[in-house]
C-alpha cells in the first residue's frame, strides 16, 4: 500500500489551489462539498471562480502565488495546468507546511484524491493509487447505483441516536442493533416517510435496552476452495458478524481478510500426517467461545459437510445447549472439476459420483474397489496425495484399466492452480514428479477436455 487512506477533517482546514482554468475547476467543485476555507490564487481565473469568490464561497486572490501564501494550508492542489508553474508553486507550498497534490502528476505528489462516493455524512473513497482512474471511475458508478439516496438520510437521524444508543453494551448488543437500524428497521420505516424513521428508531433502540442479552451461537461455515469470489454470501454475512472465527490451515489468507477486523482469528489447522490441532482442543475452544455470548464461525475448507468432521463438532456443542447452523460452501470437487472444463456425471457415462477420502484416522481408508475398478466410473478422491500408490494397487488389484484417466488439481480455483493430467498406471510416478505442495483433488475417471488443453490460463502437466 503506497497510499494510506485517511478522512480528514475540514471545518477548521485551510486548502490552497492554485490556478484558474479546467483543472481547477474540477477540484474546486469537489472540495466546496468540505467545510473548509479555501483560497484560490490565479491571474486569469475563470468566470465561475469569480463568481464563487462573489457568493463568498471561495476566496480569490487574483494574482500567481509567491512565497507565503500557503502558511498554515493543510492542503495545496497544484492546478496550474503549466508542468513549470505546478513545480514552482508546490515548492512554495512545501515550505509553508502544506501536504501537495499536482494535478495528473502522481509522481510528485504526496497525497492523492479519491473517487468519492458522497451520501454525506456516508462517504466512500475509491482509490487505485492513480495507477487505473478509469477503473477507480467504474466501480464509483456501480457504488451510486447499488447504494440508495435515502442512505444519507438514515445516517445523519442514526448519529442523533449515538449517544442515547451508549446505553447499550459496548461491543455485540451496540452492533446488533445498528445493524439492524440499517439493513431493517430504518429502511422500513423510510419508505414510509422520514418522519417515520425517529420513532422506529426509538422503538427499536427501547426494544435493544430491555434485551440486551444474546445467546452464543456457532456457524459452521464452507469457506469454498480458495478464491474468495466462490464464497457465498450467506457465508460473507457471518464473517463480517462474527466476533470469533476458528479456521482450518487451508482457508486462504484472501477470505480471512473478509472477517471483521476486530474478530478474534484462530488458527486450527491440521495437516495429513503432520501437524494438527487435537479435535477436542476445536471442541472445547467453539465451547470456551459461544458460552460467552461470542457469535463464533467454524470456518472449513471448501463444504463444511464434506469430510469436515462436522458431526463431532455439533455433537459438542448440542451437548451443552448452544444453539447452531450451518452454510454450506462450493466443495473442492466442484472447483477442480470446473477448471478442467468437465462434469461430474454425464448421460450415457455415469449415472453417479463417488467422494473418498484417501485416508482416515486410522491411515489409507479402504472402499468398494470392485465397483471403482468398473469402466466409466468417476470418483472424486479427497486427501489423496500421499494414498496415490495405495489406491492405483487395490483398483489394479480388482481389475481396473491401467489406462483409466486420472486428473490431479492442486489449488483448484486459485492463482496458482495447477492440473496434472495422467493415467492410473502412471500415478503414482507422475504425482512424485510433479512435486505438489498445496492442497489436491484427485479425480478417477475424468481427464481435461480437450479443448481447454491448449488454454494459456490452464496449466495441464503431462508426464512421459
Amino acid at each position: 500500500m503506497d497510499h494510506f487512506p485517511i478522512f480528514l477533517a475540514t471545518q477548521s482546514l485551510r486548502i490552497v489551489v492554485s490556478g484558474g482554468g479546467d483543472a481547477a475547476l474540477a477540484k474546486l467543485r469537489l472540495l466546496m462539498k468540505t467545510r473548509a476555507q479555501i483560497t484560490v490564487f490565479a491571474a486569469t481565473p475563470a468566470a465561475e471562480i469569480i463568481g464563487w469568490h462573489d457568493a463568498g464561497k471561495l476566496a480569490l486572490v487574483p494574482r500567481a502565488m509567491v512565497h507565503g501564501d500557503a502558511l498554515c494550508a493543510g492542503l495545496f492542489y497544484g492546478a496550474n495546468e503549466d508542468a513549470a508553474e505546478d513545480a514552482r508553486t508546490a515548492r512554495i507550498a512545501r515550505d509553508c507546511g502544506a501536504l501537495v497534490n499536482i494535478v495528473d502528476n502522481l509522481h510528485d505528489s504526496q497525497f492523492i484524491t479519491p473517487a468519492i462516493v458522497d451520501r454525506a455524512p456516508v462517504t466512500i473513497a475509491i482509490g487505485t493509487e492513480g495507477a487505473a482512474p478509469v477503473l477507480a471511475r467504474a466501480i464509483k458508478a456501480d457504488l451510486e447505483e447499488r447504494l440508495p439516496a435515502a442512505l444519507g438520510t438514515l445516517a445523519r437521524i442514526g448519529k442523533t441516536f449515538r449517544e442515547a444508543a451508549n446505553a447499550l453494551p459496548f461491543g455485540r448488543a451496540r452492533r446488533d442493533f445498528w445493524r439492524a437500524y440499517y439493513f431493517n428497521a430504518g429502511p422500513k420505516a423510510m419508505s414510509g416517510s422520514e418522519e417515520r424513521v425517529r420513532p422506529a428508531l426509538a422503538a427499536l433502540l427501547k426494544d435493544h435496552l430491555e434485551n440486551t442479552a444474546r445467546a452464543g451461537h456457532v456457524a459452521f461455515v464452507g469457506g469454498g476452495p480458495g478464491d474468495p469470489e466462490l464464497l457465498t454470501l450467506k457465508a460473507r454475512r457471518a464473517l463480517d458478524e462474527a466476533d470469533v472465527v476458528i479456521y482450518d490451515r487451508l482457508i486462504t489468507p484472501e477470505i480471512l481478510e473478509l472477517a471483521r477486523r476486530e474478530a478474534t482469528m484462530i488458527d486450527v489447522g491440521k495437516e495429513g500426517f503432520g501437524h494438527h490441532t487435537p479435535q477436542d482442543r476445536i471442541n472445547a475452544l467453539l465451547l470456551e467461545h459461544a458460552r460467552t455470548g461470542a457469535q463464533v464461525v467454524r470456518l472449513k475448507s471448501g463444504d463444511a459437510t464434506i469430510f469436515g468432521r462436522l458431526d463431532e463438532e455439533i455433537a459438542a456443542v448440542d451437548a451443552h445447549g448452544i444453539g447452531w447452523h450451518i452454510v454450506p460452501g462450493i466443495t473442492s470437487a466442484s472447483a477442480a472439476v470446473a477448471a478442467i472444463g468437465q462434469s461430474l456425471t454425464k448421460r450415457g457415462r455415469n449415472a453417479s459420483v463417488r467422494f473418498l477420502t484417501g485416508h482416515d484416522m486410522k491411515g489409507f481408508a479402504d472402499h468398494d474397489w470392485s465397483a471403482l475398478a468398473c469402466p466409466n466410473e468417476v470418483a472424486a478422491i479427497y486427501m489423496g496425495k500421499k494414498s496415490a500408490r495405495f489406491v492405483q494397487g487395490r483398483l489394479i488389484m480388482h481389475g481396473a484399466d491401467r489406462q483409466t484417466p486420472v486428473t490431479v488439481i492442486e489449488n483448484a480455483s486459485r492463482p496458482d492452480q495447477r492440473v496434472v493430467e495422467t493415467t492410473l498406471d502412471r500415478l503414482p510416478a507422475d504425482l512424485e514428479a510433479a512435486c505438489l505442495s498445496g492442497p489436491a483433488l484427485t479425480f478417477l475417471g475424468l481427464a481435461p477436455r480437450a479443448a481447454l488443453a491448449a488454454a494459456p490460463s490452464l496449466q495441464i502437466e503431462e508426464f512421459a
